[in-house]
């Protein structure tokens, strides 16, 4: 497998959240901002690009019957990182996401791609592998929070852009996920068709 195709499939062939329905946890529950969708992507690219590294640098080393523990413990390492660093210098965003970070330890994304990709490839793919299928996961959940703080409070990253107007509060609850998520990825899947046909 090539570069592009590594980022092609992060980006949109393989995308975690719309092509493959994973990590709907967080995606569900961290979306309910724009700023939060894009931190907790963040956050889980840089978990994925790191493990997939340090995995990807240690696999012949790590013992077949121990590799899946072997890898949570490379995982939530970096998560740890992630959520000290937030904890110190961005306590607002954390008290927010709140457990969400932690539990990107078990996020299928990430246990996913250190076992489909990072165990089996070289260091220079599998980095790029996590680089671009956590930045595939970001857009995502980034472009999930637009859709629910825009409709749900009038705002965009914060900033009211809808004087005066009250938004749908269905949009920022439980129920309102589910159907921003529903209605994005029906439009997604409709657009990746129309694209395969028209090709």
């Amino acid at each position: 497998m090539n570069a592009k195709d590594i980022i092609k499939n992060g980006l949109i062939k393989e995308n975690p959240t719309w092509v493959l329905i994973l990590g709907m946890c967080p995606t569900l529950a961290t979306t309910t901002s724009a700023i939060n969708g894009l931190s907790m992507g963040l956050a889980t690219t840089f978990v994925l690009l790191m493990s997939n590294i340090v995995i990807s640098l240690l696999k012949s080393v790590i013992p077949d019957k121990v590799r899946i523990p072997a890898f949570i413990v490379i995982i939530a390492s970096f998560v740890t990182v992630v959520e000290m660093v937030m904890k110190a210098y961005l306590p607002a965003l954390y008290d927010s996401l709140g457990l969400f970070i932690s539990l990107i330890v078990v996020n299928c994304i990430v246990l996913g791609r250190a076992e489909a990709f990072a165990s089996k490839n070289g260091v220079g793919h599998s980095a790029l592998d996590g680089l671009f299928m956590g930045l595939g996961f970001t857009w995502a959940l980034t472009l999930l929070g637009i859709v629910r703080e825009l409709l749900g409070t009038g705002c965009f990253f914060g900033h009211s852009i809808i004087g005066g107007a009250d938004g749908m509060l269905m949009m920022i609850l439980p129920p309102g996920g589910f159907l921003a998520l529903g209605f994005l990825m029906a439009w997604i899947n409709h657009l990746r068709r129309r694209k395969v046909k028209n090709s």
